[in-house]
């Protein structure tokens, strides 16, 4: 039986103009809520932490509503069925969905988005390469990148969650990988873990001459996290026919004004290329096609990955920073309680 009566809860306590930091947020205690017709008490074990929460916290217009100031922050999470009065759920199976940032979530049915039942794989999975993260990998490659065998598909990013999950679906598709990263321990990280062909490192003063030597054929697909400067130097690089994959734009600290750059109209234009954004939550109905093929890679050891588990809650409200400063080796997430 449930003892707990409070709940601590991070929200958005201000609202950042940039990249959101813990001064923007702010830990409570709440009263537990009852339990309603068709709800569910879950109990948090593992918080997320994404780069797309800087989105999801901003005012400026976003493909989700923004957080409300005063709000819970808005946070996928994995956990276990704690009091049910839904006839699909039951106390101790465990769940993965948009629960938020807080020790316990009363929602409704429709808010969780699948039981976990991968056997012998850490619960923590089923919020990174068996989650968000490696479904972007899958469909934004796959549908949208759609490798053929033989092709150099370059990844920004590639020793994150998503970067680096996209890179080995790409090498088991029979392509030539490129990871872009930043600094020498992740460089070794992507070749040496994530089994990329060659990795750049971004920030070295001979960046574009790397590429150049890892790309000796250019580029057929661009696997793009980054935005900027980064990706100004691939455009450079793409062959006729390339697709261009548009997951993220960590490099830019704010988009309001919107930045101005090298404009890219005229690579599509004559390489007759292809350039695309990507929202995961578009290919909801198919995630368990990927999940399922995803976990087939995962347990024959063809697609590793690694997490950086932060423990208890007091530090989820600088993690986002965090991650946007690189500390993060994988997925991040938060622990707040034992499985």
């Amino acid at each position: 039986m449930l003892r707990e009566t409070k709940n601590r809860q991070v929200i958005l306590r201000s609202r950042p103009s940039g990249i959101p930091d813990a001064e923007h947020f702010e830990i409570v205690e709440t009263p537990l809520p009852d339990l309603a017709d068709g709800q569910v008490l879950i109990r948090n074990i593992y918080l997320s932490v994404e780069p797309a929460m800087r989105g999801w916290v901003s005012a400026v217009a976003n493909y989700s509503d923004s957080v409300a100031l005063g709000d819970v922050m808005r946070a996928f999470a994995a956990g276990r069925v704690e009091g049910s009065r839904h006839p699909d759920f039951h106390p101790g199976e465990f769940v993965t969905g948009m629960f938020g940032w807080q020790d316990y979530a009363v929602v409704d049915a429709k808010a969780i988005e699948r039981k976990v039942h991968q056997a012998g794989l850490p619960l923590s999975t089923s919020l990174g390469v068996l989650g968000l993260n490696g479904l972007t990998a899958y469909f934004a490659l796959l549908d949208v990148g759609q490798p053929r065998p033989g092709e150099t598909v370059v990844v920004s990013t590639a020793a994150g969650a998503v970067g680096s999950c996209a890179g080995q679906i790409a090498k088991i598709k029979g392509c030539h990988t490129v990871g872009l990263t930043g600094g020498p321990d992740k460089v070794k990280l992507c070749r040496e873990m994530f089994g990329y062909a060659s990795a750049v490192d971004y920030k070295a003063e001979d960046f574009e001459l790397a590429l150049d030597a890892a790309c000796p054929r250019g580029v057929d697909v661009y696997f793009d996290n980054t935005a900027g400067r980064i990706s100004d130097a691939v455009m450079r690089r793409l062959n006729p026919g390339a697709r261009v994959i548009i997951c993220g734009t960590a490099s830019v600290s704010s988009w309001d004004p919107i930045p101005l750059g090298p404009r890219v109209e005229r690579h599509l234009l004559v390489k007759r290329a292809r350039m695309q954004g990507f929202l995961v939550f578009d290919y909801a109905q198919r995630f368990p096609e990927a999940l399922r093929e995803i976990e087939a890679w995962v347990r024959a050891g063809q697609v590793r990955y690694l997490e950086d588990v932060l423990e208890g809650i007091e530090h989820a409200p600088g993690s986002i920073a965090g991650v946007y400063r690189g500390e993060n080796r994988g997925k991040r997430l938060i622990r707040i309680a034992t499985e």
